[in-house]
């Protein structure tokens, strides 16, 4: 049981249009509860809003590189409620194979052969940065080689923005969606 429990049906119709901007069209289930329990501060969920659709739809990162990040990210903060979020539908629709999507919970995937030289820097930066919130000159280096300025600062972003996202799941104690994957056995 979340520690916060979440907004059930019916919504006042105020969130449930906020809830509908949060969920993709044709879903065929209830929002997230993660958004429903962010829902009981509205105007905070609405300031993230602002934030993670604009990481998710209108980033400049190659949407298998995203997915990539995101299923690190969780997998490194430990948090199998939005591993498995992104696991079911987005990173698969993005393009990442399932092999490459199982290999981002393990340790030291970073060396998995699985994983292209692009996708070796971004599970290295996030490691780093999971370790020690900083990036090394070699690992910003191997980065460089692949992206631009602006794709730089949002890496930078989305991956701070999972981590809070994770911090966010796991301090509330959410359980899976009942239709998300769970972690890979480790």
């Amino acid at each position: 049981m979340p520690r916060i429990e979440p907004l059930t049906p019916p919504y006042p119709a105020d969130v449930a249009g906020a809830l509908d901007r949060w969920m993709p069209p044709g879903v065929p289930h209830e929002p997230l509860v993660l958004f429903r329990v962010l829902h009981r501060n509205p105007a905070l969920a609405s300031r993230m809003f602002a934030l993670g659709a604009g990481l998710l739809g209108h980033g400049s990162l190659p949407a298998v590189d995203r997915e990539l990040v995101i299923a690190r990210v969780t997998a490194r903060a430990d948090c199998a409620y939005e591993w498995g979020v992104h696991a079911a539908t987005l990173a698969r629709q993005a393009g990442l194979g399932s092999e490459q999507l199982r290999a981002t919970a393990a340790p030291g995937a970073a060396a998995d052969p699985v994983f292209t030289p692009r996708q070796v820097a971004l599970m290295g930066a996030v490691d780093e940065l999971h370790e020690t919130a900083r990036l090394s000159d070699p690992a910003w280096t191997a980065l460089r080689s692949h992206y631009e300025d602006a794709q730089l600062l949002e890496l930078l972003v989305l991956i701070g923005w999972y981590r809070t996202i994770s911090c966010l799941a796991n301090g509330l104690l959410l359980e899976g969606e009942p239709w998300a994957p769970p972690f890979p056995s480790r």
